[in-house]
């Protein structure tokens, strides 16, 4: 079987590190599974992968049996309130908590920390929390007891890859406005196949990534 795109991402990453004076072992490489099958998931595995990411806590539920038990599952994408029991016994960090009703159902499961999922652009089409609502939720989320490592965005889609700097430059400076009441926000996920490079420029502790790693596919410039 031919390899996957991971080295190649691994190598523009750390490329992306340099350029802004950081270390790459400060970012998480995320790769991401959706619509992938245990077969293409072991291909990243064989090479030395263990953080995985799936948008859909039904996949999740069906993959993560079928798969080594030292995989890092983050539960990336969109998850209902009613299926949350699926990816929560599998999930190692949630990045997309956008609600307090998911954040109340994520506490009784007793779920993995998470990230607050913020709509950075306000677009009306995206999940996610307005800039103005994170303290909010984060809040309520640490009163239900529930761990929060950070922040995690999905901005507008770039037409090249400088586009999405000034969403990550804003997502960055709302964590840092947020760590005087909230010192354990740290995380920044952000960044995926088109614009990972800029958010590491941009300080991103996590990439997510899969077309790049998955299909070695082309990325805007």
């Amino acid at each position: 079987m031919a390899p996957s795109g991971l080295t190649a991402v691994r190598a523009r990453l750390e490329a992306a590190a340099a350029r802004s004076g950081r270390d790459p072992a400060a970012v998480t490489l995320v790769a991401v599974t959706k619509g992938r099958s245990p077969d293409e998931i072991m291909r990243v595995y064989d090479e030395g992968h263990r953080v995985f990411g799936e948008n859909r806590p039904e996949e999740l539920a069906a993959k993560a049996p079928q798969l080594p038990g030292d995989i890092s599952w983050h539960m990336v994408g969109t998850v209902q309130s009613r299926k949350a029991a699926l990816a929560a016994p599998h999930t190692t960090l949630l990045h997309s908590l956008d609600r307090e009703r998911l954040a109340r159902r994520w506490a009784d499961l007793g779920g993995s920390p998470a990230l607050v999922q913020v709509n950075i652009a306000e677009e009306p089409q995206k999940h996610g929390v307005a800039p103005d609502g994170v303290d909010a939720l984060v809040s309520r989320s640490i009163e239900l007891g529930l761990v929060i490592r950070g922040l995690m965005v999905i901005p507008p889609q770039p037409v090249a890859a400088e586009d999405s700097r000034v969403w990550f430059d804003a997502l960055r400076d709302l964590r840092d406005g947020l760590r005087a009441a909230h010192p354990g926000i740290e995380a920044l996920s952000m960044g995926m196949t088109d614009d990972y490079e800029v958010a590491v420029e941009a300080g991103a502790s996590l990439i997510r990534v899969g077309r790049a790693i998955f299909e070695q596919g082309p990325r805007a410039t």
